[in-house]
């Protein structure tokens, strides 16, 4: 399966289960629930005299299956809190991650951590949906969407008082995310043609990557020597997923990864 081909498959996955959800929910109830929950500063929570991390919750990816049969994210994110997290991601893709937009809501209730929505994100109406939620922040990716798209969808997120993580892969990429304005930059290490993860990739696109935006670290970051090097960089921040879910102490090791 290409790059394309996977991206694609989990854009239209996503794109389905929203139709499902927007059927579910009446757009007056859906506008209260937007209204009712006031955003917090995910960028802001992203400058930091030391590294900034992005602590991940997700039960399961396409390319390592089963993270966890005990999944609980309201427990996951208080644990993150108490670890030292400076925001938290949350999967909400049901195919591929067992997420859904629930599992916002439950981290909410444990943290007033700022709250990232990991999602395939292609239409308005997700980005509405993930403040509801209790998001204060989504993630877009370039590669997902045309240049005039992301714009769009930018203005979006702007409009409803969140931020967004805009995903790039390389150098096309970088470029397209700066010229629509992205404030926050995440570099994916992982190629999703081959699954194989380039951490050299933060080192090649930094200087490409002005100064005042945020630039985070993604995918791939084992270890706390991982994470130094991407402090070495020039990264502002790091998105660690797996080794949180598989450490049996996810707290201490986020205490290590916050100390760089």
């Amino acid at each position: 399966m290409t790059e394309s081909d996977l991206l694609s498959r989990l854009v239209a996955e996503a794109r389905q289960d929203m139709e499902r959800r927007r059927g579910l929910v009446k757009d007056d109830e859906l506008e209260r629930a937007i209204h009712d929950y006031t955003p917090k500063d995910f960028v802001g929570a992203l400058r930091r005299p030391h590294l900034a991390v992005i602590a991940e919750m997700k039960q399961r990816t396409p390319s390592m299956g089963v993270l966890t049969e005990d999944y609980r994210p309201i427990d996951l994110a208080r644990t993150y809190a108490e670890g030292g997290a400076a925001a938290i991601s949350v999967l909400t893709h049901m195919a591929g991650f067992g997420g859904r937009p629930e599992h916002i809501a439950a981290a909410r209730l444990a943290t007033d951590l700022p709250i990232l929505r990991k999602d395939f994100i292609t239409d308005p109406y997700e980005i509405g949906e993930a403040r509801a939620a209790g998001a204060d922040a989504v993630l877009l990716i370039v590669a997902a969407v045309e240049p005039a798209e992301l714009r769009r969808l930018l203005a979006v997120v702007r409009s409803r008082g969140l931020s967004a993580l805009v995903e790039v892969h390389d150098e096309n990429e970088v470029s397209v995310a700066i010229e629509t304005g992205a404030q926050v930059v995440g570099v994916n290490h992982r190629d999703l043609r081959t699954f194989e993860v380039d951490l050299g990739l933060t080192e090649r696109l930094r200087k490409l990557v002005p100064r005042g935006v945020v630039l985070v670290a993604e995918s791939g970051i084992q270890t706390v020597d991982h994470a130094r090097r991407m402090r070495e960089a020039g990264a502002d921040a790091i998105l660690v997923g797996e080794m949180l879910m598989r450490s049996p102490d996810p707290s201490a090791s986020l205490r290590e990864l916050v100390s760089i």
